[in-house]
């Protein structure tokens, strides 16, 4: 199948890109890495009057200090995540999640802020940036607005942004001295979509996790964090009771859909061993 007749335009600047948005509205449509994009355009799932393709907007690329935090562009595609050292240094949960995302090819292409705004409930970046507690940079002809990443999802494939806006960066605070961090993630084949995935944080002190972000991806329509499974662990050391109580508690936190291959059933229990897997990795 063939996508439908569209438009294409390339704007030089994003004064220009926001003047296409107000035209066109909900008929534009944002162009990033298009590893999402054009197979729902060839299948017709997208049908828009016009591709605004952002690939001349330089200032949506790169990686950058911010203090002690990150600044990442929208348009950073996720391979110069997975090599960066300053990502490994500063926010070494994205450079575990990376090796994660579908193959070499599509990371050669794909944009962490087209994720973002896709907002595949089975996509990694979102569950690391809500774990992660980044800030989402979204403009428009109206200026700068920033949105925590755990407020940005909205539901299934909506986040925060409205038709006139586009995400232009992601910005993430500096860790903590005694920050750990893990991602995990359980699919049929290497890279398929998740059938579970965790993006866990967490502050190692006398043995103690404190801080504990436990977020989940592919068991809901957006990233689920975990809050009961976070407080049942929050405060103790990571023994095995601890860590059985935190299991235990994801049922009142997960309500996962069945799906062609993995029962609901099923994917409460992934969680669970991710869950375990998780918080020894962070205790160790």
């Amino acid at each position: 199948m063939k996508a439908s007749s569209f438009g294409y335009a390339r704007p030089a600047s994003l004064a220009e890109a926001f003047a296409l948005l107000a035209r066109h509205g909900e008929g534009a449509k944002l162009l990033a890495g298009g590893q999402s994009l054009i197979p729902s355009l060839n299948m017709r799932l997208a049908a828009p009057e016009l591709l605004v393709d952002l690939g001349a907007l330089g200032e949506l690329e790169g990686i950058a200090p911010l203090g002690q935090g990150l600044r990442i562009g929208a348009r950073t595609r996720h391979c110069e995540i997975e090599r960066s050292a300053l990502v490994a240094e500063r926010a070494p949960l994205l450079a575990q999640a990376a090796p994660h995302i579908a193959h070499v090819a599509i990371r050669n292409r794909g944009t962490l802020g087209g994720s973002l705004a896709l907002a595949d409930p089975a996509a990694e970046w979102p569950a690391c940036c809500v774990a992660l507690g980044a800030q989402i940079v979204i403009a428009s002809a109206r200026g700068e607005r920033r949105v925590a990443a755990e407020q940005f999802f909205k539901a299934l494939y909506a986040t925060e942004l409205a038709a006139d806006e586009i995400l232009v960066a992601v910005e993430i605070p500096p860790p903590a001295p005694q920050a750990r961090s893990v991602f995990l993630e359980l699919a049929r084949r290497r890279g398929d979509y998740a059938m579970v995935g965790l993006a866990a944080q967490a502050n190692r002190t006398d043995g103690q996790l404190r801080d504990v972000r436990l977020v989940f991806l592919g068991v809901g329509a957006i990233p689920v964090l975990a809050r009961h499974a976070m407080a049942a662990i929050e405060g103790k050391a990571a023994d095995a009771a601890a860590i059985a109580a935190a299991q235990h508690e994801l049922s009142k936190d997960l309500s996962p859909n069945g799906d062609l291959y993995t029962s609901a059933e099923a994917k409460l229990h992934l969680a669970r061993v991710l869950t375990g897997r998780a918080l020894a990795a962070l205790a160790r």
